[in-house]
C-alpha cells in the first residue's frame, strides 16, 4: 500500500513510517521543512518526502491523489488557538474527503480516547457515545470524519492515550515541568484520577493494522493500560526524580496551570474491541516501566 502520512516527523508518526515500511508499505511523508526532511530521510531513506504545508489544499491533494490510504496524525497544539485549530482540522479532513470520493482508500484521522469518556466513572469504549464540540473543540475532527463515513468514504478514527516511550510520555511531560518548578510530584484530591497508556510502537502497529484491515466509520482505541491513577504515575516519576509526593486540595487544581482540567479528570479507556476487530496485541513496556528509566 502507498500510504501517505501527516505528521510523519512528530513522536507517532516517525514510529509509524517506520512500522509502514517494516511491513513492505511505500511512505510519502508530507514534511514542512528541508531540514527536516533531511532528518527523516537519515532515519528512513526508503520514505518518499514531500515538502509542503497541510494546510496548503494544493499540496494535500497532490499527496492524497497517489497514495492508496491515508494517515492524518499531524495537528496544531499551540492551545492559545486551540479551537481555532481544531476546526482547521475539519475543514482539512473534509478535503482528504473529497480527494477520496469514490474509492475505498482508508483515510485514518487522529482523537483522543477523552473523546469517548462520555459516562463518568466508565471506560471510553470504541463504540460508545462520544463528546460533541460543545464539550470539547477536539470533537470537530470526529465529526468530520463521521461525515465522511455517511457519505460511503472508509474513514476511521485512531483514538490515542497516553503515548510513551522512556524519552516522552504524552502529557504527562509537561507535568515533569510543573513538578520540577513545585519541587514536589504533585496530584490532585485522592489522586485516583485515572489515565490510559500505551507504548508509542504498539501505538505504530495499531495505525497499521487500522490502514489494512479497518472498516468504514470504525473507532479504534490503541490503548494498552486501560487506567493507570494519577497518583501512580507521580509516585513512579517521584522515585526516579528525587522528589518528595504531595496531594494537593481540589480548590488548588490551578498549580496545574493549563494542565488543570485534565489532572482532575478520569479517563480510562477499554480497547477490547480494537484488539478483537484487529487483532493487536500490544507488547509494552508499560509507562511504570518507562518512568523507571527516564533521564533526569
Amino acid at each position: 500500500m502507498r500510504v501517505f502520512v501527516t505528521g510523519a516527523t512528530g513522536f507517532v508518526g516517525s514510529r509509524l513510517a517506520e512500522e509502514l515500511v517494516a511491513h513492505g508499505h511505500y511512505v510519502m511523508a508530507l514534511v514542512r521543512s528541508a531540514e527536516k526532511a533531511r532528518a527523516l530521510q537519515a532515519r528512513l531513506p526508503e520514505v518518499e518526502i514531500l515538502i509542503g504545508d497541510m494546510l496548503d489544499p494544493a499540496a494535500m491533494t497532490r499527496g492524497i491523489e497517489r497514495a492508496d490510504g491515508v494517515a492524518h496524525l499531524a495537528f496544531n497544539h499551540d492551545f492559545s488557538r486551540f479551537a481555532e485549530n481544531c476546526e482547521a482540522d475539519r475543514a482539512l479532513i473534509s478535503l482528504m474527503g473529497d480527494v477520496l470520493a469514490n474509492s475505498n482508500r482508508p483515510l485514518l484521522i487522529t482523537s483522543g480516547v477523552a473523546m469517548a469518556n462520555s459516562v463518568p466513572g466508565m471506560p471510553a469504549t470504541e463504540d460508545g457515545a462520544v463528546l460533541g464540540r460543545e464539550h470539547h473543540p477536539r470533537a470537530a475532527s470526529e465529526e468530520a470524519t463521521r461525515d465522511l463515513a455517511a457519505r460511503g468514504i472508509r474513514a476511521m478514527v485512531m483514538r490515542l492515550p497516553q503515548v510513551h516511550d522512556r524519552t516522552r510520555f504524552g502529557l504527562i511531560s509537561y507535568l515533569f515541568e510543573i513538578w520540577r518548578r513545585e519541587g514536589a510530584c504533585l496530584w490532585l484530591g485522592d489522586g485516583q484520577q485515572r489515565w490510559p497508556a500505551a507504548h508509542v510502537r504498539d501505538v505504530a502497529v495499531a495505525y497499521r493494522l487500522a490502514l489494512e484491515k479497518g472498516v468504514r466509520g470504525a473507532a479504534y482505541h490503541a490503548v494498552d493500560e486501560s487506567g493507570l491513577t494519577l497518583r501512580a504515575i507521580a509516585e513512579a516519576a517521584a522515585q526516579r526524580m528525587g522528589l518528595p509526593t504531595q496531594g494537593l486540595n481540589l480548590s488548588e487544581a490551578d498549580r496545574f496551570g493549563w494542565l488543570a482540567h485534565f489532572v482532575a479528570s478520569d479517563l480510562p479507556a477499554s480497547s477490547e474491541l480494537t484488539r478483537q476487530r484487529l487483532g493487536w496485541q500490544p507488547k509494552g513496556p508499560s509507562i511504570l516501566e518507562d518512568l523507571a528509566a527516564i533521564e533526569v
